[in-house]
């Protein structure tokens, strides 16, 4: 859950968790690979203000973030929709969102925390799986698309954020042993690449009695700057490799400006919860292990709080000159990388979409740009809105259409098929006048000039699951010929009333009874000898796939 203000500001909370969702509990899975491609190809580091991987190549973080694990249900929201978890995921990585960022809180790290608003009827693999389990598999999914994965301790409990990193009831040490158990539980899996602090540190208290975090004025209870060593020297004890990831303050001093006590030495210029870097130049975090620090400010537009620059005359031209002297002049000067953890709006207000447009390309295009994590995913953020519209399966258009150029696919998820079922044409609710560039790709099947498998194939079925008016199953497909089929197309017929609803692992479409599955771009190639499974969620009786072809041979 998120919450970003300014000097002053004071916002509502998201909204937590849906009417009438199934509560489950939480089980791992193995690490992914290491990612390649899009985000590089081993553990990442920085050189100057680029991120950089194993070989040296830079990469862009062209990411979203994925929020819930922070808020009472302590996973992921959207898990009560009618799209599978994996789903939404190929999603993200199909529109070009190489990274993840993931909010928890230290409520969801607890033993015997329970995880809940899952719909065990979409998603019957989470029942039972602790909030931690469900997280190994995001990661270990995420991972095998190429993507590549941030935590963020969001907030100490999830009753709400907190200015200082820890509470009277969340201490320092239970932050910091937190941090290090992540890392131990991640430390051989490249796609977790490093920690986000603590969310959005900032002002509390009217100064001169202020009691908010600051940045370099030393007192260890409240100095950001030097909690972020202490916390990110523990993490990299444990695992070197990681990132460390910290975002500014609201006001330097740690407290709110008195504009109306008439002393302007208690006046200073104040930004984003967790957007103000503007000291950490002249006090940058000092860390054990060279090239691991990036800085990650957050940046928001009208729709979160109406910052005096909104208003000036010289808007939208007076944007740049702000976004340097708060954190962009690290990236200028060659002083540390930044990835923009989070930045979103509505887009209610025009000013926004300029907003937007010009913050995006104030971070550059290509490879050698800033990195960054969209605000979010979630339809449901309350201030935002969400790349995912209320669904949770079609896509804000207006938004991806300004993102797009920025966007830098993963290698394995680029076109990843978008979730079948979907209404085509536009979602309702999505702005009209959208580019016609970036529509969800439709299903093509393959060429029919592809060769059959000479050997035949064969098939398996498992039914995953059932519940009143559907079912969930898994059709395992093996090529029994001796050479590859490429592209590889499994096509089957169902009774009269069985109708499809989601698909993955290929591109999954029904005609009348009939069912392709098309190979991804990312896997066209069918093996002698290997398998494909296509799992998928449909309406009507369970039912066995009849009539299983492989490129036109019966199974």
């Amino acid at each position: 859950m998120h919450r970003s203000t300014a000097l002053g500001g004071a916002l509502t909370a998201l909204a937590t968790a849906a009417a009438g969702v199934l509560v489950a509990a939480a089980v791992g899975t193995a690490p992914a690979a290491a990612a390649t491609g899009g985000t590089g190809t081993g553990y990442l580091h920085t050189n100057g203000s680029k991120i950089v991987d194993s070989t040296g190549a830079t990469v862009r973080l062209t990411g979203i973030n994925w929020f819930g694990m922070e808020t009472d249900n302590k996973t992921f929201h959207g898990l009560w929709s009618n799209n599978p978890w994996r789903g939404q995921l190929d999603t993200m990585a199909r529109l070009g969102y190489n990274t993840l960022r993931i909010p928890y809180s230290n409520d969801a790290l607890k033993p015997g925390a329970t995880a809940s608003g899952i719909n065990d009827f979409v998603n019957p693999d989470l029942v039972g799986l602790s909030p931690l389990q469900i997280l190994d598999k995001v990661i270990a999914y995420a991972g095998s698309k190429g993507m590549r994965v941030i935590l963020d301790r969001h907030r100490p409990t999830a009753a709400g954020q907190s200015p200082l990193w820890y509470t009277s009831t969340v201490s320092e040490a239970t932050w910091i042993n937190d941090w290090k158990m992540l890392a131990q539980r991640y430390a051989n899996n490249p796609t977790v690449i490093g920690a986000d602090l603590h969310n959005e540190p900032h002002a509390e208290g009217t100064n001169p009695a202020a009691t908010g975090a600051c940045w370099g004025c030393g007192d260890t209870a409240r100095d950001w700057r030097l909690a972020a060593e202490r916390a990110g020297n523990a993490i990299l004890g444990v695992q070197p490799n990681w990132l460390i990831f910290v975002e500014g303050v609201s006001c330097p001093s740690g407290g709110l400006s008195n504009v109306w006590d008439n002393d302007p030495s208690n006046d200073e210029d104040c930004g984003w919860w967790g957007g103000n870097l503007s000291k950490a130049g002249q006090f940058p975090v000092r860390l054990n292990v060279a090239n691991r620090l990036v800085y990650s400010p957050h940046e928001y537009a009208t729709s979160v709080y109406e910052q005096n620059w909104f208003k000036a005359p010289d808007y939208p031209a007076n944007l740049p000159a702000i976004w340097d002297k708060y954190w962009g002049y690290l990236y200028k000067q060659n002083i540390a990388p930044i990835m923009m953890g989070e930045f979103g709006s509505t887009l209610a207000d025009p000013r926004d979409k300029v907003w937007l447009e010009n913050l995006m390309a104030y971070t550059g295009t290509g490879v050698n740009g800033m990195s960054f994590t969209y605000w979010s995913w979630n339809p449901n953020s309350g201030d935002t809105g969400g790349i995912a519209l209320d669904d949770w399966t079609n896509v804000n258009t207006a938004k991806q259409a300004i993102l797009q150029p920025y966007l830098i696919a993963p290698v394995g998820g680029g076109t990843d098929p978008t979730p079948t079922g979907s209404p085509t044409g536009t979602p309702t609710g999505t702005p009209t006048g959208t580019p016609t560039s970036t529509p969800p790709p439709t299903s093509t099947p393959p060429p029919t000039s592809t060769p059959p498998p000479a050997g035949g194939c064969t098939a398996t079925y498992k039914q995953v699951n059932s519940w009143a008016g559907g079912f969930q199953g898994e059709l395992t497909v093996k090529n029994g010929g001796s050479s590859a089929v490429n592209p590889w197309s499994v096509t089957w017929n169902w009774p009269a009333g069985v109708t499809l609803v989601s698909g993955w692992n290929a591109t999954v479409t029904q005609s009348g009874t009939a069912v392709t599955a098309a190979a991804p771009a990312w896997s066209a190639s069918l093996a002698a000898g290997a398998s494909v499974t296509v799992g998928f969620t449909a309406n009507g009786s369970a039912s066995v796939p009849g009539t299983v072809k492989l490129n036109g041979v019966a199974c």
